[in-house]
């Protein structure tokens, strides 16, 4: 973290929730928070990309299409509800599967070496605790110790 963001410029943490649904209220407060022009610049790089890309692709629509429609209003459930209508419904087997991944990414997978990486270039080392980028998001923005 170069500088502590201003609070009012986050979304909220990787691992909240819409009905069932990890991180998908994360990447709709970053659409949110863009379109308003107070998101965290650090974010703004990877919009669409990186776990905002892979949640798009359970939900198989595209980030400009999510764009639009969040542009329109609506709560987080009213849009992911509008998702599944444009494609399909997640059923409890989806959402187990993509909540244990965005819930693990980063503990012994592919993206381990970005979050140590990461924790290295934040001084971030010695915390054991954090073994997920979840766990990295949270400590990075400030919404764990």
């Amino acid at each position: 973290m170069s500088h502590p963001p201003d609070p009012a410029s986050l979304p909220c943490s990787p691992l909240d929730e819409t009905d069932g649904l990890k991180y998908f209220p994360r990447m709709v407060g970053k659409i949110r928070l863009q379109a308003s022009g107070l998101l965290w610049e650090e974010l703004v790089a990877n919009l669409g990309k990186g776990s905002d890309a892979a949640c798009l692709g359970v939900l198989h629509i595209s980030y400009e299409d999510l764009q639009a429609h969040v542009a329109q209003g609506g709560s987080d459930s009213e849009i992911l509800t509008w998702c599944q209508e444009m494609t399909r419904p997640l059923n409890d087997t989806d959402r187990l599967v993509w909540n244990s991944y965005i819930s693990k990414l980063g503990w012994n997978d592919h993206i381990t070496p970005m979050l140590v990486k990461r924790k290295a270039d934040s001084g971030l080392c010695g915390r054991d605790d954090i073994q997920t980028m979840a766990h990295y998001i949270d400590v990075d923005e400030g919404r764990r110790p």
